[in-house]
This record gives C-alpha cells, structure tokens and sequence, in this order.
C-alpha cells in the first residue's frame, strides 16, 4: 500500500539551508523512539487501530438517527374523493383531523405519536438541536479530559458507555420534554467519541500509516451512517423506539472490548511521566524483532515543558495564550463551523426535497465512501489549504444552487445536493487531519475537540433552519444559507500554515519553534 499521508516527512528547507535541524544524536527524542518502534504496520496495530476505529459506527448512528425517529411520517386523505383533501400538501391546513388518515401507525415517530406535526418549527427542530447542543457542552466540559487525567482509552470507553446507555433510556420518552432531555445526555456523552478515536488510532501506529487510519475511522463512520436506513426500512411501522434500541445495545458491548482489549497511547502515557506504561504497550503492539528497541527509552531527553502535565481546563487555557495556537484554534474553529452547517443540515433536509426519504439518506451515506477514498488518494500529494479551499468553495456552490426551482432544477436538486454533502465530507476528514498535525501532543486531543465543538456548533443550527424551511416551503432558509456560510467559513485556512510533511511535535516549545523557523524561512 501506498504511503497517503506522510505526515512526519522532513520539510522542506529553505534560505540557502542543506537540510532542517535536527536533534544530538546521542539525545533521542520521543517521537524518533516510537517511530523505530512502531515504523512497521503490524497485525497487533491493525486491530487496535481497527477496534478503536469501529466507536465511529456507533457515533454515526445517534448522529443521524433523528432522521427517521423525528421525520414527518407519509399520511393520505380519508377520503380518497376529497379533491381538497388531495389538493393540500399541509396536514396543518385542513379542516379536520377526521380528514386525513397517517399511513403508518402513530408509534412510528415522535412527530405522530405525540401530535407534533403542526407544531412550530423550534419545537420540531428542538429535538435534534438538544443533541447537537449536548455535543456542545460535553465537549467543552469533557474535551481535555484526554489529555490530563483520564486518557484517551479511558475517554473513550466513557464517552461511548455514556452515549449508549443514555440512547437506551430514550426508549422510555413518555413526552417530547422527557425526549428532548434524554437527547441531550446522549450527545453529552458522544461528544469526544470521535476526537478520542482519531487521536488514539493516530498515536498507536507509525507515521507512514497515521493518516490512513484516520481514514480507516472516517469509512467506519459512513458504515455507520449507512447502517441506518437499513434499520429504519426494515422496521417502517414499528416504533421509533426500536430504532433506539437496535442502535444502544450493540454500543454497550462495543464499550466492553474497548475496556479489555485497547491499548492506551504510548505517547500519552509518556508525555505524562507513566514511562514503563509506555514500553509495555510498544512492546506489546509492536512487530517481532522490535522490542528491544524500546530499551533506549531510558536515553530519551524530553524536554521539560510546563505544558506536558496540564489539569483538566489548562490545555484550552494554554492554546488562548500563545499567541500562534490562538490563531490556528480560531481558524480551524471557523472553517469547522462552517463544515458543521452543511455536514449535519443536508441530510436533515433531503426530506423537504421531492425523493424518498429512505433513498436519500442512502445517497447521502453513500456519499461519504467516495469522499474517504478522494482523501486518501490526495491527502499525501495536495497541500491542505489547497484542498479545503476547493471543496469547501464547491460545496457552497452546489448548496446554494438547491434553492433554484423549476422543473428542470428539481430533477438536478438531488444531484447538487449530494455533491455538496460530498464536498462538505471530503473537507470534514481533511479538516480533522489537518488539525491533528497542526497541534502538538500535549494539546492535541483538546484541539480537535475544539474543532469538532465548532463543527457540532453549526449542526446546532441546522435542525431549525431545517425545519423552518419545510414550514415554510422556502429552502434559502436552509440550502442557500448552508452554502454561504461553508463558502465564506472556507477562507479562513488562508491564515494556518501548510503542514503537509512536516513534523509532528510532542510540546508546546517545540512546534513554537518550528513555527518561528518557518516564518524565517518565508522572510528569506
């Protein structure tokens, strides 16, 4: 296979220099160390990396789940003769409730079974949005928890045990209140899922194969998504709560092996002082042969950076105040807000198209495989800036071109609605990349679920805006505003640096340094 993202590769030099600096050689440093260790891809890799991967599938579903539990079930005239009956797209717009008739049982979603239907559109949207709320908090609240206290692993056995116990006890909503609230927790907890595998899975191989399982977590994530309307057609008619159910108890048995069976981060365990915890998982995810490598652990100089062991709310306090991390966070925070309109409010909105809702969703998913493979083919030959300023510029394009009617439009719509989700998931997976090199180890997880915060902040919106736009029959309530945010959020990665093979540092000195070298590079 070959190598798609050559992460750790030595950049390129600049003003007249022959190659980069590089640390003594009788003073090795972590990353050289793990690299000599992990730099062969291993089975014991591949099912670690794989297993911590698969939280993905799991994330996806409660992610768009609301699709169906939430969606406004099919109905038909009483009266197949009313010719007013038949002329009224709007069920709220009747005279009667006698008059019409849903075509499913009313335990098919919650809009049925608790008469929500003519609601207004912050009601309708309420549910959904709680979640992506809850995503919100919990990952401001939780975020750093991966890089102080608790870990990676242990992070993400909590976050996917929280998540999926709170998506069981959905099941026993009485009311949209109880719903509302019990939605929430579920997007508490699944709030540093994602962050958590990427940056696990990231940390447990070598760099010739860093990005590809993080390409590995975001197929995973498609599988997931994809699995839903599967679920959803085979139990049409069936309650909602079925769906909830077959989507939690999975999860709960997927939190068991994460417990037993993963391997903590060798290099968070390290940068935190819990060195023999460190060589043990190297030794034991290593190929053959190798081990003995570790033993020159005990020569590693790591420098002392008062950033290595950060409480729980010290890593966000730290990216604030240096002044380079403040600006990257700021630019990678707005390009993901803008991800995050488009990502969660296109599926959302395929109902208010003219297309069954079950192919849709399908299209949508499937979307997302060939936008997988487009970042794995371009990740190691294209720059970043180059890549997220094309598909974030297209997918606001195609976006805003959903909102132009007409007989001849609508049968485009649905192709220019999945090429801009399509658009949108190609910049989300480089975006999350990108951000992972862009932060050192000790901040890192807490960058990327700054990211991912702001990604799941635009998601917020999209339920309402959603929703408003199928009241209302007007999609530049929903479709024309996703495009102009996630074109205009676009340009923001004009003001981060290119990173492409360059180095992955371990603290906070260390990549202020890189970045003042290549400021100097750009003023020679």
């Amino acid at each position: 296979m070959a190598d798609p993202t050559p992460l750790l590769s030595q950049p390129a030099t600049g003003c007249g220099e022959q190659e980069p600096p590089k640390l003594e050689k009788h003073h090795p440093s972590l990353d050289s160390m793990i690299e000599r260790s992990m730099k062969d891809f291993g089975w014991a890799q591949l099912v670690q990396a794989s297993l911590v991967s698969l939280a993905w599938f799991f994330d996806a579903q409660q992610t768009f789940i609301s699709i169906f539990t939430d969606a406004l079930p099919p109905w038909h005239c009483a009266n197949l003769d009313d010719e007013y009956c038949n002329s009224i797209s709007d069920v709220c717009k009747l005279p009667s409730s006698s008059s019409w008739q849903w075509d499913y049982p009313k335990h098919a979603s919650i809009v049925s079974e608790w008469g929500l239907q003519c609601a207004n559109s912050v009601i309708k949207g309420l549910p959904a949005s709680s979640f992506f709320m809850g995503c919100l908090i919990g990952g401001l609240l939780l975020g750093t928890l991966a890089d102080s206290s608790l870990g990676r692993k242990n992070m993400l056995f909590l976050s996917c045990l929280a998540m999926s116990c709170s998506s069981l006890l959905t099941v026993f909503s009485t009311n949209v209140w109880i719903y509302f609230g019990l939605r929430f927790a579920t997007g508490f907890g699944r709030a540093t899922i994602g962050t958590c595998a990427l940056v696990l899975s990231s940390e447990l191989v070598g760099k010739k194969w860093r990005g590809s399982v993080g390409i590995i977590g975001f197929f995973v994530f498609t599988l997931g998504f994809l699995s839903l309307p599967a679920i959803a057609y085979m139990n049409r008619g069936s309650s909602w709560r079925v769906l909830y159910i077959w989507t939690s108890v999975p999860a709960i048995g997927y939190c068991v092996l994460v417990h037993f069976l993963v391997c903590e981060s060798p290099r968070w365990l390290y940068v935190t002082g819990r060195r023999e915890e460190a060589v043990e998982t190297l030794k034991s995810i290593a190929q053959p042969g190798v081990s003995t490598l570790t033993k020159g652990f005990s020569s590693i100089s790591l420098e002392e950076d008062p950033f290595n062991n950060m409480d729980i709310f010290s890593a966000i306090k730290v990216l604030w105040e240096k002044r380079w991390a403040f600006r990257r966070l700021c630019a990678v925070m707005l390009v993901g807000f803008g991800m995050g309109m488009v990502y969660y409010g296109m599926p959302l909105g395929v109902g208010n198209l003219d297309f069954d809702i079950y192919s849709s969703v399908t299209l949508n998913a499937l979307a997302e495989l060939p936008s997988t493979l487009v970042t794995f083919l371009l990740i190691g030959k294209l720059n970043r800036r180059s890549l997220l300023l094309f598909f974030t510029t297209l997918s606001g394009f195609c976006s805003v071109m959903c909102i132009l009617e007409g007989q001849v439009w609508q049968k485009l719509q649905i192709g220019l609605e999945l090429v801009s989700f399509f658009s949108g998931c190609t910049a989300l997976d480089v975006l999350l990349i990108y951000t992972l090199e862009l932060f050192p180890t000790c901040v890192r997880n807490s960058a990327m679920s700054m990211v991912r915060q702001a990604v799941v902040f635009g998601g917020v919106f999209s339920p309402l805006l959603v929703a408003a736009a199928g009241r209302t029959g007007n999609r530049v309530v929903s479709y024309g505003v996703f495009g102009l945010v996630i074109g205009c959020c676009g340009l923001f990665v004009m003001c981060l640096p290119e990173t492409r093979g360059g180095n992955l540092c371990d603290t906070m000195d260390e990549e202020e340094r890189k970045d003042n070298k290549r400021d100097s590079r750009v003023l020679c």
